[in-house]
């Protein structure tokens, strides 16, 4: 729930979900993040307020949080027991159809396409394999992700190609490749089945990679390489970088922003 600019972190990942025709949205959270499902929810008492002060714009944003025809479920994870884990919890809501997961504290921005998820959805539309979402990092930030080995090749922006494994953080020099998990996938039903079968690790936590390892024993997986940028607000610098980036990009306030940033810098 912390914010960029003038909105949470949650909801740019929602915004980006509803572009790319997703309809139902399935929060998976635990006690003490109530705030979330508050944020979505209608607050009549705020919005007649509004009304009668006449912050007309305001009340259009709010009411505006979820368009008309996507619906917002929360699911409770009882415990931290991994991503595997806590996609296994929505289960009940995604066993007839292919479904996205979306990891919460990745802002993913792009400025030239629609978005990078829409795009990936349409890849899969097309090709009915299971996609990835990837982007090529430096050599120095490679041991902080997940990496795919896509087997020497390397797509350009928007595209696909099929994905041999995945590696867990690896050295640069053990690296099947630069293309870093980003956050983003969209995988077929059977998903599911195989994450009820997928022991937990030595961390008693169930692994999603683990589960997709073995969904690749049996059908073929892809990885998309996405567009735009993305911020890991999980940490300090990105959750900052996000706001910067964000502020200048920001209708109303970025030029302003921009001309503070070149005075703060003393930039000519």
């Amino acid at each position: 729930m912390l914010p960029i600019v003038d909105q949470p972190v949650i909801q740019y990942v929602v915004e980006e979900a509803v572009a790319a025709g997703i309809k139902t949205i399935v929060f998976v959270t635990r006690s003490g993040k109530e705030a979330i499902e508050n944020h979505f929810d209608s607050n009549y008492e705020l919005e007649s307020l509004l009304m009668q002060k006449g912050k007309t714009k305001v009340l259009e944003d709010i009411r505006n949080l979820v368009p008309q025809g996507v619906e917002i479920v929360s699911v409770r994870q009882d415990s931290p027991k991994g991503l595997g884990h806590a996609v296994l919890c929505a289960r009940n809501f995604c066993q007839k159809d292919a479904f996205a997961v979306l990891l919460p504290d990745v802002v993913v921005y792009t400025k030239n396409v629609k978005s990078d998820l829409a795009e990936m959805v349409k890849q899969y539309n097309k090709s009915g394999i299971g996609q990835i979402m990837v982007e090529a990092v430096p050599e120095d930030k490679i041991p902080m992700y997940g990496i795919a080995d896509c087997n020497g090749k390397n797509p350009k922006p928007l595209e696909s190609v099929p994905i041999k494994g995945m590696v867990e953080k690896p050295s640069a020099k053990e690296a099947p490749s630069n293309l870093a998990i980003v956050g983003r996938y969209i995988l077929p039903k059977q998903t599911m089945n195989i994450l009820m079968d997928t022991q937990p690790d030595a961390g008693n936590e169930v692994q999603l990679t683990n589960a997709l390892e073995t969904l690749l024993n049996h059908q073929s997986l892809q990885a998309f390489r996405m567009h735009g940028t993305t911020f890991d607000c999980g940490n300090k610098l990105g959750y900052l970088l996000a706001n910067v980036h964000m502020g200048m990009e920001h209708p109303e306030i970025g030029e302003g922003f921009v001309k503070a940033l070149r005075s703060m810098l003393d930039i000519k």
